[in-house]
């Protein structure tokens, strides 16, 4: 099954709880995984009702998974 990965780069809960190596070999061993990360720190980047919200990357986010579904 397709997948998708999102997150930033140096968010503390995917990087350091070891989310991202887990993301990595799921991008390994997937047929049709991908794993898009995004510059900066924030956990819950693409929520514009938090002061983490990053419109940039939020704005990507929503294109790669529009063209993921399409």
């Amino acid at each position: 099954m397709p997948v998708q990965v999102h997150a930033m780069n140096a968010d503390p809960f995917f990087v350091e709880d070891g989310d991202i190596n887990a993301a990595r070999e799921l991008v390994a061993s997937a047929n049709h995984a991908e794993l898009f990360l995004y510059e900066g720190n924030e956990h819950l980047f693409t929520d514009s009702s938090l002061l983490s919200y990053d419109a940039s990357a939020t704005k990507l986010v929503i294109k790669r998974v529009l063209d993921f579904l399409a």
